[in-house]
């Protein structure tokens, strides 16, 4: 994955809300919108299908912030798509959840996870890139969403991906009710 530096910085031309609303918090360009989005902490919005809320709540998952990003990138015409892709979480990667992994017998666990992909390139302007984790690279699953399919769409397909990968696989003989709360748990930590 790469960081908010490669996007490309293109002037913002006056467009729609969301253009709207990066000028108004000193945004000129999409590269720096990507920065701004970066330095916002990491947390879930009190709907997490509404990516509008990274601007009144100054907080966003890699949901929200990246669907902000891809509806910038729509009313800008620049070639910006959203990605949900599903990989292995474990501690190397995501740094933090190994505690939550290793207390119920895991290596790791199948995570849904929305970046930006542009000229070929996954995008996450929710990492520095300069932590010490490994970039995420594994993954199960990926395909290209809208903005608006990362509420209900994304959880559903994250569960019915996690759903069938226990039948295949199990887990430590956790259902998939309890696997489901140990990743909650995950999320949890990493938003602290």
């Amino acid at each position: 994955m790469e960081s908010w530096a490669v996007l490309p910085p293109i002037v913002l031309k006056v467009a729609g809300y969301v253009t709207a609303e990066m000028k108004t918090a000193g945004v000129e360009n999409f590269r720096a919108a990507g920065r701004y989005l970066h330095s916002l902490p990491y947390g879930r919005n009190t709907d997490r299908a509404n990516f509008r809320l990274v601007f009144s709540e100054g907080r966003g998952t890699c949901s929200t912030k990246h669907a902000l990003l891809a509806e910038l990138a729509r009313e800008q015409g620049l070639p910006v798509t959203l990605t949900l892709g599903i990989y292995r979480m474990h501690e190397r990667n995501t740094p933090g959840v190994g505690v939550i992994l290793t207390h119920y017998g895991l290596s790791f666990i199948p995570e849904a996870h929305c970046y930006l992909t542009y000229k070929e390139q996954r995008i996450d302007v929710t990492r520095s890139g300069t932590e010490p984790a490994e970039p995420i690279s594994d993954f199960f699953y990926e395909e290209t969403i809208l903005p608006a399919q990362i509420g209900e769409y994304k959880v559903n397909l994250h569960k019915e991906f996690l759903r069938r990968w226990l039948a295949e696989h199990g887990a430590n003989g956790y259902s998939f009710e309890r696997l489901w709360n140990i990743r909650e748990a995950c999320i949890a930590v990493l938003a602290q």
